[in-house]
């Protein structure tokens, strides 16, 4: 069976998705990306991983309209997810591991 592609999105890529992506690195029968969508991003979000990704999962719904404003043409037959977390976290913060787990952890079985 080919892993599932799930590709998690936050705004500057430092804290929610590089967190998300390194809680859910292991996960059996997934592969995991992330990036920004920010300008100044660490990894900025490029139209490889999008076509990549099979699942896309945001922090936030103002990730959702980015993405799709901006990259509409690649979100066709994609699945995008809203996860609602905010960013007053830190980089593998308990609660926003706790957060992730949560609510992306189903989603990932």
């Amino acid at each position: 069976m080919t892993p599932r592609r799930v590709l998690f999105l936050c705004s500057r890529h430092r804290l929610r998705s590089p967190t998300a992506a390194a809680v859910f690195a292991d996960w059996p029968g997934i592969e995991v990306d992330s990036a920004g969508l920010a300008d100044d991003a660490e990894t900025v979000l490029s139209s490889d991983q999008l076509d990549w990704a099979e699942l896309i999962v945001v922090m936030e719904s103002a990730h959702r309209r980015r993405l799709q404003s901006r990259h509409g043409a690649h979100l066709r037959d994609k699945r995008v997810v809203c996860l609602d977390i905010p960013d007053r976290y830190t980089y593998m913060q308990p609660e926003l591991v706790e957060l992730l787990l949560r609510k992306a952890g189903p989603l990932l079985r």
